[in-house]
């Protein structure tokens, strides 16, 4: 399948792009500085076409009618002159439901396109796009979550004039899906006027804050709830800006005669990630807990795990080899050590259902003896 993506470098085109590839669909990118002739030879080729070319933000006011309009208009001519049944898709912007130069623009191409179905009953979705963010997006032009973004990821100011101002946006990733979702399937919804399925609502105090906290997790290690919705998308923006400088950071270390102990993460409400090494013959815990229970995973060398009920004193022993993946867990009220009995370096990941805690550690020691 053939698919026509103007404005195929731009945000939302690069993105839309990649995703087109991987699905073995056949890409025609018509960008800025393409001429007319291969516009021509697209529409009389394609299966169908995804209209992004824009201008939001000319030096020229009246480059709003050159683009927007014009261009439409060309593309509705050459769709109508081969008699193109095909879908067309339609990147708008909620401000067509302005007065500016820009919305005025948006809303003149839509009735373009609007006129065409109706001439020729093409298959046509409109999308009036509120924000759109994700990777790839331009900072300092109209996004303000790429600039927030890049900004903090540098430790440069950003300029917020009234935090409570309540944002709308979607993710670049459901905006292309459901484009793609209506080329594939014109049936895919019978409505003109279309909106993405997930919009979220921010203030641009809030949305500031939480990219600072994304900020801050290379130095406190504590991360949010980042795996669903607006967070998880917004994080994985995020990292897109950071500067490759910072792709990686140094976690403290903490050494003495045993081995290593390394924090890795911490979560609010679903407890942190380490690991810790151990020498040859060296005995690591020798403790109990009330509440907290830990899982550890032997990633390199032997060792041997032994357990006590602190009332009972009956006892558990079993050894695990970094040579075949299995979990350990410790149980609330058996002391519990761990031994390297092997001839190399024991290195165990570990998770523990908590953060630890100084002041409240839920950690009390009690010999396996």
């Amino acid at each position: 399948m053939k698919v026509l993506v103007t404005g195929a470098d731009g945000f939302i085109g690069k993105n839309l792009c990649v995703y087109l590839v991987e699905r073995d669909f056949q890409v025609l990118r018509f960008v800025r500085g393409s001429n007319f002739n291969f516009l021509r030879e697209c529409v009389a080729s394609a299966d169908a076409i995804i209209h992004l070319a824009g201008e939001n933000r000319p030096k020229d006011p009246i480059n709003f009618e050159v683009v927007n309009v014009q261009l439409t208009k060309k593309i509705c001519n050459l769709i109508s002159e081969f008699n193109r049944r095909i879908p067309v898709v339609f990147a708008s912007s909620i401000q067509a439901k302005l007065k500016n130069s820009y919305g005025l623009s948006k809303l003149a191409a839509e009735e373009q396109l609007i006129n065409l179905s109706r001439n020729i009953e093409i298959n046509l979705s409109i999308y009036r796009l509120p924000g759109v963010f994700g990777k790839w997006c331009k900072p300092n032009y109209n996004s303000v979550v790429a600039t927030f973004c890049h900004q903090l990821a540098r430790d440069l100011p950003i300029k917020i004039n009234d935090p409570s101002k309540i944002l709308r946006l979607v993710y670049i990733d459901d905006v292309v899906n459901s484009f793609v979702n209506f080329i594939s399937n014109p049936d895919y919804h019978s409505d003109l006027f279309c909106n993405i399925n997930e919009e979220y609502e921010i203030t641009l105090g809030k949305l500031a804050d939480q990219i600072r906290s994304f900020k801050r997790v290379k130095e406190d290690l504590i991360i949010g709830s980042v795996g669903t919705d607006f967070t998880r998308a917004l994080y994985s923006t995020y990292l897109s800006y950071l500067p490759v400088s910072d792709f990686s950071y140094v976690l403290p270390k903490y050494s003495d005669e045993r081995g290593d102990f390394v924090e890795i993460l911490k979560t609010k409400n679903s407890g942190q990630f380490s690991y810790f090494t151990a020498r040859p013959g060296v005995t690591r815990g020798g403790h109990y807990h009330h509440t907290k229970t830990e899982k550890f995973l032997v990633v390199q060398g032997k060792a041997r795990f032994k357990f006590k009920n602190i009332v009972t004193h009956e006892q558990h022993e079993l050894v695990v080899n970094g040579d075949k993946p299995e979990v350990v867990d410790t149980v609330p009220g058996w002391s519990h050590d761990i031994t390297n009995i092997g001839d190399t370096e024991l290195v165990v990941m570990l998770w523990a259902n908590e953060t630890f805690d100084r002041d409240k550690p839920d950690t009390y020691k009690r010999s396996l003896n």
